[in-house]
């Protein structure tokens, strides 16, 4: 079995509706300007991780039959399913064990991340051919990729999402779970309006 055919990506994406998307950077892009900022970025996020041949499921609020996913033209091979209820640790377990029926290994991402391109992707793959689990952590304290090969409920359970700490209590329960685990460079999310120091090159034109 190849790595395209073991491997999953899962994109966690919410729509980028104007007023709701990426609020936090209303205060320097403005509403309809952060509503653009958050499509570029799921666009770009799907767009990277399509090129790197794995499987791609869009884990999504609204449900994938919501017409307003019909608006970006996006790509016939994606897989789709939707978001579970509960807390984001609960979404992203719940999609990975119905992931790890059907493939070797799951790869979770968001689309704050413009930097996380196609062959960061792979190369994070490609260790958990010797590792249990892969991780970027995000500038933040969070974390812009966790892959691996089995889940436990312990990885995602009583943690406080979008804190400091989500990356290193993470790493702590791998350690107590006696999980290996490779650690690749940071990287910056796309949250607040200084981190719009790290958008590639042209992002701001127009």
């Amino acid at each position: 079995m190849t790595q395209n055919q073991k491997t999953c990506i899962i994109i966690f994406a919410k729509f980028p509706a104007q007023g709701m998307a990426k609020t936090r950077l209303q205060p320097a892009l403005g509403i309809d300007g952060a509503a653009r900022m958050a499509r570029q970025l799921l666009l770009h996020s799907i767009e990277q991780a399509v090129a790197t041949g794995f499987s791609i499921e869009l884990c999504v609020s609204p449900a994938p039959s919501d017409p307003c996913w019909q608006t970006l033209g996006l790509p016939d091979s994606l897989r789709w399913s939707e978001q579970a209820d509960g807390d984001l640790g609960l979404r992203m377990f719940t999609a990975s064990q119905q992931a790890l029926a059907r493939f070797k290994q799951v790869i979770l991402i968001g689309t704050d991340c413009p930097s996380l391109s196609s062959i960061i992707i792979q190369r994070a793959a490609q260790r958990l051919d010797t590792q249990d689990s892969v991780m970027i952590p995000a500038f933040d304290g969070g974390y812009v990729l966790f892959g691996f090969k089995q889940v436990a409920a312990r990885l995602f359970n009583d943690i406080q999402w979008s804190t400091p700490s989500v990356a290193k209590i993470t790493q702590q329960r791998l350690v107590e779970l006696s999980w290996s685990i490779a650690l690749l460079a940071p990287l910056p999310d796309i949250d607040e309006p200084e981190d719009l120091q790290y958008l590639p090159e042209g992002w701001l034109d127009g």
